[in-house]
């Protein structure tokens, strides 16, 4: 009897101390999982600080590196990462804290929500109030205010069907037959509405989605459409834009000041890939207080020959921002028709063979790699140092006219040139003809007059950034669809890209100004063109109370 009741109390013993050691193990658990999610919150916390930072310099001080971009986007990434793996962390130490009584939850300190727009549309749902009070049970409750929870919610896409019905009717008198006039379809066999043909048309060129990618899409949402419709629909809508497609190349045209730039394009030939090119031509005046509407205007070609911007450029005359591209020399010719075209050089394109020299950052990165050194050139710092002295200065008057432009740089930045052209001589004269240096500084003394062209007129720009940044979409989307699948894919990916980037420079949202533009062009009149062009765009009130339903 003794040895049973000794028995059990020993196993109470052993259960007791299991129980023990199981909440001592629980504890431990948490405390780490709290430690963890603190370590994580600071980890993403001093990301959030490098990304700000980062954005606040190139904001204040503009680009003043090639890897600028991409270093925000990385660092855009990081913290991305970093934020998901603090609140994972976050809800870990919070179940581990719940097991235990003696561990506290950890909760981080969060920024303040941004504010919902005020123009979404808002439902209110009233929770059913308590019928009786909790303590005594009394019914006579009088409301004192209320709390409110804020959720942001998607409504997912939703497909339907409209039928546009016809009624016919039979005169008694006469037996003529009477019916309304068929609606105008935005294109031929109207089979798509506008904002159904406008979401197809900004995804495969503006989001850069094949047809094929988007057809598996809606197929999983019920909506089987077959790649050869979708593939005709954007035929046709090709063909009805046609007409603002000029208007756009006509107000282009006429720009006093062209920033031009062109990038390689895959396209899909017989058992290989040739490399095509995508032209772009951008007017933008607002760095010389200019109050014309940015646009841009792309072109498509099978190779890079010089014939191809002089015909895009046939009929322009004016200054022209670009890359020393020998196919551009023929338009520079005094006795050219119907003018000259002033040639104004890119700053940025000079200053790159001297940052790779120069870049400091980048290698002692590769040294930390492994990888072999880059040599650091003395002279390609000091060149950097001097050209990015000029940017600071044209940092302080973007968006001045042209004649404040002009004086501050006749004050400020002439000097900087002579000295800096001083300078080039005596370091050109000590280097081998072959030398890296050299070919960097010869690119700029040969093309001086055009280097220089920003000393005589206020309205020329230091770089041809604005081109480069039209062209980034086709960058990225070359990653997406690949190639283009033939040289008149090449075309009509130009045309839109030049519609869709022109929406964009101006603020609009190009899904919106293209489902309207199609609901409105087959019945719109044709010199009133220009009032659907994406500056003069004004969305009808119809439209917006659709939208907004």
């Amino acid at each position: 009897m003794d040895a049973d009741g000794d028995a059990a109390a020993e196993l109470a013993a052993l259960k007791e101390a299991l129980a023990a050691e199981r909440a001592k193990t629980l504890e431990v658990a948490a405390d780490l999982a709290v430690a963890r999610a603190k370590a994580s919150e600071d980890q993403a916390l001093i990301a959030y600080q490098k990304l700000q930072i980062a954005k606040l310099e190139r904001q204040i001080y503009g680009q003043r590196s090639e890897r600028a971009a991409r270093l925000i986007e990385q660092l855009a990434l990081a913290f991305e990462e970093l934020e998901a793996g603090a609140t994972e962390d976050e809800r870990a130490a919070e179940q581990a804290a719940a097991q235990t009584t003696t561990v506290r939850g950890f909760t981080r300190k969060r920024a303040e929500r941004q504010t919902f727009p005020e123009h979404l549309p808002r439902e209110r749902v009233v929770i059913d109030p308590p019928a009786a009070c909790a303590c005594c049970g009394g019914t006579r409750l009088r409301k004192i205010g209320e709390d409110v929870t804020r959720t942001l919610e998607v409504i997912p896409r939703q497909w339907k069907v409209i039928e546009t019905v016809r009624e016919r009717f039979s005169c008694r008198d006469c037996e003529t037959v009477s019916q309304a006039p068929a609606p105008f379809h935005s294109i031929p066999r109207g089979w798509a509405g506008p904002s159904l043909l406008a979401m197809i048309m900004v995804d495969k060129f503006g989001q850069h989605q094949p047809l094929n990618r988007q057809a598996e899409r809606y197929a999983l949402e019920g909506v089987p459409i077959a790649l050869s419709t979708m593939a005709d629909a954007v035929g046709a809508v090709c063909s009805e834009l046609a007409p603002l497609l000029r208007r756009l190349e006509a107000h282009v045209m006429a720009a006093e000041r062209l920033h031009a730039d062109d990038t390689t394009v895959p396209v899909l030939a017989k058992g290989k890939t040739d490399t095509g090119r995508c032209w772009v031509y951008v007017r933008d005046d607002r760095p010389f207080g200019g109050t014309d509407p940015p646009a841009a205007m792309f072109y498509y070609s099978r190779d890079r020959r010089g014939e191809h911007p002089q015909g895009h450029l046939a009929g322009y005359a004016g200054i022209l921002q670009a890359d020393a591209y020998d196919g551009y020399a023929p338009l520079y010719l005094v006795g050219r028709a119907p003018g000259p075209i002033r040639e104004a050089a890119c700053w940025a394109h000079a200053r790159r063979p001297f940052f790779a020299m120069a870049d400091i950052e980048g290698t002692a990165r590769r040294r930390a790699a492994g990888r072999t050194d880059a040599v650091l050139s003395p002279i390609a710092i000091e060149m950097v140092r001097r050209i990015d002295e000029l940017f600071e200065i044209e940092r302080s008057i973007t968006g001045t006219s042209a004649q404040q432009r002009l004086a501050v740089r006749q004050e400020r930045s002439r000097p900087l040139v002579e000295d800096l052209h001083r300078h080039m001589r005596e370091e050109l004269a000590k280097l081998a003809r072959g030398h890296d240096l050299a070919k960097a500084f010869n690119y700029i003394l040969k093309r001086w007059a055009s280097f220089t062209l920003f000393l005589e007129d206020g309205r020329v720009c230091l770089s041809n950034n604005a081109a480069e940044r039209g062209l980034r979409g086709i960058a990225l989307g070359r990653k997406s669809w690949l190639f283009c699948g033939s040289d008149r894919g090449g075309h009509r990916a130009a045309a839109m890209y030049s519609l869709i980037v022109t929406a964009k420079m101006n603020g609009i949202d190009p899904q919106a100004w293209l489902a309207d533009v199609l609901a409105r062009l087959p019945s719109h009149p044709a010199h009133r063109l220009d009032d659907l062009l994406p500056w003069n765009w004004a969305p009808r009130p119809s439209a917006l109370s659709a939208r907004a339903a």
